[in-house]
């Protein structure tokens, strides 16, 4: 289904739930990384918007089966399941390759994505195979993909962000949500004339019925606040 036809169906499936009150429970497959950076400040406001909600946000590191798990939506960085599922596009966020000014004054700064088979990387566990992401550099159309050398493989962002921080190596970690420590100058961005690498953000719905109110809403919430923190 092409682009334009997908964009008229979600149009059509929210129409049909405009009208309803949004309430009783709302079961959401978040991904940990976005509940806790994104919308834990956040639900308050939300909450206070739509009293006769329930809000369930339970953290996984995958999808599941939202279905038998009866989760009504999901919220996750990477490529949308393909069967089953009908899926929204929230945010495309620019993948930072970064390290301490520490581990650059010890090891120096690679001039090229190429230079990294001479350095240490910190691996991130995709929990959808258990095997580390690789690792692709984006200029345009020109494309360069490595197979780099980690001595660390981390499931949890936080963790390798802190320690890359540290100096244990070079980390590639997402634009949203760093700024922070970007600004600090705790990490250094070390590719910044490779800038078209991203990772998507989707929000996820089990079928393509009728969208109740309450996950219209919601998702609808989700992508504001995304619109602010980008």
């Amino acid at each position: 289904m092409g682009p334009h036809l997908d964009g008229i169906e979600e149009a059509a499936i929210d129409a049909a739930g405009a009208t309803e009150k949004v309430r009783g429970r709302l079961r959401v497959n978040v991904d940990p990384f976005f509940s806790r950076l994104v919308l834990a400040r956040e639900l308050a406001s939300f909450l206070d918007q739509h009293p006769d909600l329930r809000l369930e946000l339970i953290m996984r590191d995958h999808i599941g089966d939202l279905v038998a798990d009866a989760f009504d939506m999901a919220l996750r960085f990477g490529e949308p399941p393909v069967a089953g599922f009908t899926n929204r596009k929230m945010l495309e966020t620019r993948i930072l390759t970064v390290a301490s000014p520490a581990y650059l004054e010890k090891h120096g700064k690679p001039g090229h994505p190429r230079d990294l088979i001479n350095h240490t990387c910190i691996d991130y566990q995709d929990p959808t195979t258990g095997r580390a992401f690789e690792w692709e550099f984006r200029r345009g159309s020109e494309i360069f993909p490595i197979r780099q050398s980690a001595r660390l493989m981390v499931s949890d962002v936080e963790t390798m962000i802190g320690a890359c921080r540290e100096g244990a190596g070079i980390a590639q970690i997402m634009e949203l949500g760093s700024q922070h420590i970007m600004e600090s100058g705790k990490l250094v961005e070390i590719f910044p004339d490779w800038p078209d690498e991203t990772f998507p953000l989707y929000a996820i719905f089990p079928s393509r019925r009728h969208r109740a109110a309450k996950v219209r809403v919601f998702t609808d919430f989700c992508s504001g606040l995304l619109g602010r923190a980008d």
